[in-house]
């Protein structure tokens, strides 16, 4: 199984990247869905979370409310670490469970904390999605109706721009416009598709 990591900081465009990997038909396991899958309802690191933080993380469905979690552990590092104690080995058995059952040639694997929870040991390739400090900022307060100070506080406790570019073996740029992507994405999965078949077993 030959698997492409993709990272990068919050509003650098990994979503982007990783939709056009798939329109090309590469299987993409979202780390970031990955976590929302476990911790939903019913599964027991919704129980574990409620029992620690109160039941007010919970919303009117008893579902996990995620944007209060969010504030919570921003303001705390020692409940953020908790946390990230108790859901990154429950994540990590997720992806490994859907890049299992990945049926391209290659699997991307998109993960805001690929480096700082080193999912990247597990990939082929590191592409990091790489912007500016400043558009991060732009980029998240447009999308996310988030205050300045909020979208800096969530750049501050991912890895630097400078740890992840030391990890990548791939780097895209991502700000110059739509066409400059595709072009990028096209000539990386024409890379991998050739990587792939040459590390792929072949019959004797």
């Amino acid at each position: 199984m030959f698997i492409v990591g993709i990272t990068g900081g919050i509003g650098s465009g990994k979503t982007a990247v990783s939709d056009r990997f798939e329109a090309l038909h590469i299987c993409v396991v979202d780390a970031d869905l990955c976590s929302r899958i476990v911790v939903e309802k019913g599964r027991p690191a919704l129980a574990h979370i409620a029992e620690h933080f109160g039941n007010d993380v919970l919303n009117s469905n008893d579902e996990l409310d995620r944007t209060l979690l969010r504030k919570k552990i921003f303001d705390e590092p020692h409940e953020r670490k908790w946390l990230e104690n108790l859901l990154h080995p429950l994540i990590r058995e997720e992806l490994m469970r859907q890049l299992n059952h990945a049926t391209s040639p290659y699997v991307i694997l998109v993960s805001p904390l690929l480096i700082e929870s080193q999912q990247y040991l597990m990939c082929n390739e590191v592409i990091v999605v790489d912007v500016p400090v400043e558009i991060q900022i732009e980029r998240t307060m447009t999308r996310d109706n988030n205050d300045e100070a909020q979208v800096k506080n969530i750049i501050t406790v991912q890895a630097s721009r400078e740890t992840r570019l030391k990890h990548a073996t791939k780097v895209i740029k991502n700000t110059q416009g739509l066409d400059y992507l595709d072009t990028q994405v096209t000539q990386l999965h024409s890379l991998f598709l050739q990587q792939a078949n040459e590390n792929s077993p072949h019959e004797q």
